[in-house]
């Protein structure tokens, strides 16, 4: 954004290959095993017999399992001028390490090779004009999780657990750690959700039940829906044909529809709520000050100095006992802004002329520390009054 003083924030930093996207949710269980990508693969094609455009990123670099679910293990991505074209399958276009390795290659990389594909995922994917991105996230809270959360602009996550405790507190460290990074949270999915008997109607909570709905109010987010212990889910899997392709009149094919309109009115209110809380425009003004209009008008202003005095990043700021590190006396009084960027959709990164480039400014930051001249007289009152 520092080409010109008039240039804004979507004109300079937004991902080329996910620019056409509408919705990007990252689908997450903190925990292996919990049949997370059965309810990806499972849930996509649901929202594409809606009638909806829809995609589908595979980021487990290291265990992909999309190819098999959708029956594509064979299938190979067009590659040209460094750009890959997904693979379309039962309505739904995706990508996957396990369309660019041979079958049973394990791929063995250290983090910054797994990271780096992650980002040509998110980068170099013709994905066009999608309705629902859906990103198939490995188990853990780690890197791909803070890549994603900083550089896809995140409309928000789903969790998926399973009843039992063990599944419960680890699917709630997942939802925390998306909270700490300002990514809203679309709802709680439980999967193996009791089994019923074809034969006699019986209910068998096998792994209990109610596990993730009660999660879900205690921790004030949206409870999207439980899908049932059902073997033509697992057979489904196996043969590559989700449960939906088969019909829908099935109780898991019914769940799957019913969890994916409520992901639809989840994910309308999240753009409601974003919408209100993201700035309008982002720019540079002829002084070399930093300009944010927010959707009420209110024009913000930052001075570069300031900007640079109020990082609150690791290096500036200590972790645990929130001392200043920063030197302030050996910050430049005519320091500049060199460059500004996205981090997700909840805050600018910034860059100075003194090297600086670590700290994340959140947009609720941003709103405390405004120089404008409405915000310091209103600081000085407050102050006053105290």
């Amino acid at each position: 954004m520092t080409e010109s003083s008039d240039s804004t924030l979507s004109q300079v930093s937004v991902q080329p290959g996910l620019a056409g996207i509408q919705n990007i949710i990252a689908v997450a269980s903190g925990k292996g095993g919990v049949g997370k990508s059965t309810v990806c693969t499972n849930l996509a094609v649901a929202l594409s017999q809606l009638g909806l455009k829809v995609g589908l990123m595979d980021a487990d670099i290291y265990g992909p399992s999309q190819p098999g679910m959708l029956g594509s293990a064979d299938a190979k991505p067009d590659i040209a001028n460094g750009q890959l074209r997904p693979v379309n399958k039962h309505g739904v276009d995706f990508i996957s390490m396990g369309l660019l390795i041979p079958d049973d290659s394990p791929v063995i990389w250290r983090a910054p090779m797994a990271m780096k594909m992650i980002q040509q995922f998110i980068g170099s994917v013709v994905w066009g004009r999608l309705d629902y991105l859906f990103i198939d996230l490995p188990p853990g809270t780690g890197d791909v999780q803070l890549t994603l959360a900083q550089q896809a602009s995140l409309t928000g996550a789903i969790i998926v657990t399973t009843p039992q405790q063990v599944a419960l507190g680890v699917a709630r460290k997942g939802l925390r750690m998306f909270e700490q990074v300002n990514v809203p949270i679309v709802g709680i999915i439980e999967n193996m959700s009791g089994f019923t008997c074809e034969h006699c109607g019986q209910v068998t909570a096998v792994f209990k039940e109610g596990g993730g709905r009660q999660m879900a109010e205690t921790l004030s987010v949206p409870y999207l829906g439980a899908i049932p212990l059902d073997p033509a889910i697992m057979m489904s899997g196996e043969e590559g044909t989700p449960v939906l392709t088969n019909g829908s009149e099935t109780p898991a094919a019914k769940s799957f529809i019913s969890i994916a309109e409520n992901v639809k009115k989840s994910a309308e209110s999240i753009h409601e709520t974003l919408q209100a809380d993201q700035p309008r425009d982002v720019k540079m003004s002829k002084e070399g000050n930093l300009l944010v209009v927010w959707p009420d008008e209110h024009e913000s202003l930052y001075t570069p100095h300031h900007l640079r005095l109020s990082c609150v990043c690791a290096s500036c700021i200590d972790e645990d006992t929130g001392k200043q590190l920063l030197d302030t006396g050996k910050v430049p009084l005519d320091i500049k802004i060199t460059g500004v960027s996205p981090v997700g959709r909840y805050g600018l990164s910034v860059s100075f002329s003194d090297g600086h480039n670590t700290g994340i400014y959140t947009f609720n930051r941003l709103k405390q520390i405004c120089e404008c001249e409405k915000c310091t007289k209103d600081k000085k009152q407050d102050s006053f009054t105290l």
